[in-house]
This record gives structure tokens, C-alpha cells and sequence, in this order.
């Protein structure tokens, strides 16, 4: 079975910054995950990552928030969006 895109959005803000997610089912896990998802999300502003959610092959689900890496638990790609959108409209809000 081939990676099957789930969805793709990238928007760029009227400020500039840059909004972009991107998720695929995979066939086989992205170690050390267990779950079928390989995925990125990212919020720039004035070019510098300020939110970021990523299952990299060998670090596995995390999420970059204002600079530091921190473990992300993923439960569901719904879930997943929801938590970036709150992440995001959290530092928006600054």
C-alpha cells in the first residue's frame, strides 16, 4: 500500500506569517511511532518556526513551541489539528 495523503493546507497570513499542515497515512509506522501517520505542521512568523508538531524518523511525536522540543502524544489526526490550531491561537494572541 502506498502513503496516502490525508490533507494539505498552507495558508500565509496577512502579517506574513505562514500556516502549513501536512498529514499521510503510511503503511508501516514511522519509527519509533506506532501509529500509521506521517505528519508536519507549522506555524512561521517573521521566518522563524514559533509552533511546530512533526513524528520524525528516530525522535518520534513531538511538537516545537517558542523554541523548545517537547514530546506531543498523538491520538488522532482530528486531534492533532486541534491541538496546532490551539497552539497557534495561543501565540497569536501575544
Amino acid at each position: 500500500m502506498p502513503a496516502e495523503l490525508i490533507t494539505r493546507f498552507k495558508n500565509i497570513t496577512p502579517d506574513g506569517a505562514i500556516l502549513e499542515l501536512v498529514v499521510w497515512k503510511v503503511p508501516a509506522p514511522v519509527p519509533p511511532t506506532e501509529h500509521g501517520y506521517k505528519y508536519r505542521a507549522v506555524y512561521a512568523a517573521n521566518g522563524v518556526r514559533v509552533v511546530g508538531f512533526d513524528n520524525e524518523r528516530g525522535k518520534g511525536d513531538h511538537c516545537h513551541l517558542d523554541g523548545t522540543e517537547v514530546p506531543y502524544t498523538f491520538v488522532s489526526v482530528e486531534q492533532l489539528v486541534e491541538d496546532f490550531i490551539a497552539a497557534v491561537a495561543a501565540r497569536r494572541a501575544l
